[in-house]
This record gives C-alpha cells, sequence and structure tokens, in this order.
C-alpha cells in the first residue's frame, strides 16, 4: 500500500475544520481523507504550527518551505516523492495513486443540502 503524507500549512487543529470560518476545500478534503480510510488508504497529515520539526526534517518540504514560503502547501508526498503543492488532492486524485478503481463522484460543498430545511428565512 502506498504511503501519502499531507504536509498542512498552519493550522489551529489537525484538520483544519474548526472553528467559525471554514475553508470549504479543507471540509472536502476531510471527507475525501474518510473515504480513504474506508478504502484501506493511509494518509498521514502533518501540521506546520503543531509539528513544526517533520516539516525541518524532510528535506524535500524544507527546500519547498525555503524557496517559497508557506504559501506553497499543502505539498502531497506519494511514497516519499513530491507530488502536489499548494493545493489538495481530489478523491479522483488520492484513488488513482493508490491504485483504486475512480470514485464514483466527487464530494462538493456546492452540492451539499442545506443543513436546516429549505433554507428559507422563517
Amino acid at each position: 500500500m502506498i504511503t501519502i503524507q499531507v504536509f498542512d500549512p498552519s493550522m489551529c487543529c489537525n484538520t483544519g475544520v474548526c472553528g467559525v470560518d471554514v475553508d470549504p476545500q479543507l471540509v472536502a478534503f476531510s471527507a475525501d481523507v474518510d473515504w480513504a480510510a474506508r478504502n484501506g488508504l493511509r494518509i498521514e497529515r502533518v501540521n506546520l504550527a503543531q509539528q513544526p520539526m517533520a516539516f525541518a526534517e524532510n528535506d524535500l518540504v524544507r527546500g519547498i518551505l525555503e524557496r517559497s514560503g508557506e504559501e506553497a502547501l499543502p505539498a502531497i508526498l506519494v511514497d516519499g516523492k513530491l507530488t502536489l503543492t499548494g493545493r489538495y488532492p481530489t478523491r479522483a486524485e488520492l484513488a488513482r495513486w493508490a491504485g483504486l478503481p475512480p470514485p464514483a463522484r466527487e464530494f462538493s460543498i456546492a452540492a451539499a443540502e442545506p443543513c436546516c430545511g429549505d433554507g428559507a428565512k422563517g
């Protein structure tokens, strides 16, 4: 099985899905990580704010930070090879890297139903 490491930018928690102003990309990626786990993949996430030594000890990631700064994060390593920087992978990319069949559909915040009825003000 492949190893996928995600070197996240500084976030308040290990997923970034906390607080009142949550980035929809982080919500989607969190759902994709859950999907990956259900399909036997292991994705290790490392947060710059909470685990800075992991960034300093990885030559590839340290080089990215030295050249481009935190704006280049997240950095994605697949089996130790730099595969993607600056954005989170899609579920389809995770599946392709793992040799899994393409997922039926991507998770989309826009496609999600409103959480409180039909969204009408009452």
